[in-house]
């Protein structure tokens, strides 16, 4: 009897995995079989390329996973127990280990420029405080998102419109105005923030998947607008020449009146990476000090309260309309400093950095290190931002890691890799962190 069980069961099992091998193989035989290509010295001619090789490996990887997990957990009468979310502590991270992830990541972020420097030279650690800028560029768009979709509960997909506001505000204000970076950078915040108004507005009645597509439309309509206002914008030729940001009116450049002169030091160009690096810094910090102190406000227990129950929320005698309004905006502000940074930091900008991959990379990073976890964030922005940066020669198969790992984290992880969080009012100093399974996730 058990020996006809088993049969059934690897029958089954070879059955179904058949079934997702031939799937695989018709999707890899499009996606990853055929590369359209340019031969050189043929005149850019354009040749395709067959990989059948890497067609038979993903179709083996699949056939072999899918009966393992069959044989062991899915076809099984009696499947062992496998709680990945086990893994982690119960309840997440304690407060004294949030403590120390937290003050260990300050401090290295506050040394790491002198420590790459010292250990790689000038010329070695420049991509890697390159790399170090871009992954703080993320954590502050993640935070300023995470206002928005973790603490207010509103799925917004377009964020990267306020992020292309906040960027051609300042290259347009410098272009045309001649202003510095320092009087363009609260402009572009409030222009942004009154981009996110005017998006809020005719949202205030929509929720869930509704509100998403409206944001969604709203990133590509400014897009689009960036892309055809071409005696404006510069149409897909972009801006360039954006003025770089100066040290208290020190410029980083050679010579007399420099910022290596000013301070007798000898020139070099690394200078003026580590003066970005921790301008960003210093943003980043900023946001988050704003975000944590307005979450302990009214305002902050209000989006907590809108993100609960909305119906709730208006019994309370909540004003929702502006709840919300003030989440789009102060949510657009960091978006808005942040795209100001980004086009001083690039000297070019162009609408095809403003595309709709980057909002979801944004929502990925909040959704992955866990709604409403500041620190998780930060964990997150460095492993898909940083983590990815190293696969580069793997061009061609990092969206499909990057999705692998997005399964995988959500299969352990539901809820985000930082799932807690300490409560935003509490009764005693030693209140225990908040669970994820008592927050709602949030409808719009």
């Amino acid at each position: 009897m058990q020996a006809r069980q088993k049969d059934s069961l690897l029958v089954a099992s070879v059955k179904d995995s058949l079934g997702a091998a031939v799937i695989t193989f018709a999707l890899a035989c499009v996606m990853v079989g055929l590369r359209v290509d340019v031969a050189s010295g043929r005149g850019a001619e354009l040749f395709l390329e067959h990989r059948w090789l890497a067609v038979a490996v993903a179709v083996l990887i699949v056939f072999a996973g899918r009966l393992a997990m069959n044989i062991f957990f899915w076809k099984r009468e009696d499947p062992p127990s496998l709680n990945l979310s086990g893994l982690m502590p119960k309840g997440g991270l304690g407060a004294n280990s949030s403590n120390i992830i937290k003050y260990g990541l300050l401090g290295l972020a506050v040394v790491l420029p002198f420590v790459l420097m010292f250990w790689l030279g000038a010329r070695g650690s420049r991509q890697y405080i390159d790399l170090a800028i871009l992954v703080l560029t993320y954590v502050m768009l993640g935070w300023g998102l995470n206002i928005v979709v973790g603490l207010a509960g509103l799925l917004d997909l377009g964020y990267v419109a306020f992020y292309a506001v906040g960027a051609y505000s300042y290259a347009l204000l410098a272009h045309y105005f001649g202003f510095s970076f320092w009087l363009c950078l609260p402009l572009a915040g409030i222009l942004a923030a009154f981009w996110g108004i005017i998006l809020g507005f005719p949202v205030l009645r929509l929720r869930g998947d509704y509100l998403a597509i409206v944001t969604l439309a709203f990133g590509e309509i400014i897009r689009v607008v960036l892309l055809n206002w071409y005696q404006f914008t510069g149409g897909p030729d972009g801006l360039s020449g954006i003025p770089r940001p100066s040290f208290f009116g020190l410029e980083f450049s050679r010579g007399e009146g420099g910022f290596a002169s000013f301070f007798g030091l000898d020139y070099s160009s690394i200078h003026r990476i580590i003066f970005l690096y921790y301008l960003i810094f210093a943003m980043a910090l900023f946001t988050n000090f704003v975000t944590m102190r307005l979450r302990r406000m009214p305002i902050g227990r209000a989006w907590e309260a809108l993100r609960e129950d909305e119906i709730a929320c208006r019994a309370l005698g909540i004003n929702t309309t502006n709840t919300k309004l003030t989440a789009f905006a102060l949510g657009a502000m960091f978006a808005g400093f942040a795209g100001s940074f980004f086009a001083t930091r690039q000297g070019f900008i162009s609408p095809e950095s403003f595309t709709f991959l980057e909002s979801a990379i944004i929502l990925a990073i909040v959704v992955l290190g866990g709604l409403g976890s500041q620190i998780g964030v930060v964990i997150a922005a460095i492993v898909m931002i940083g983590g990815f940066e190293f696969f580069r020669e793997f061009e061609e198969y990092r969206m499909l890691v990057f999705g692998m790992i997005m399964v995988v984290i959500m299969v352990w992880k539901p809820r985000g890799l930082i799932s807690s969080r300490t409560p935003s009012v509490a009764l005693s100093k030693n209140a225990k962190g908040i669970s994820a399974d008592l927050v709602q996730e949030g409808h719009g």
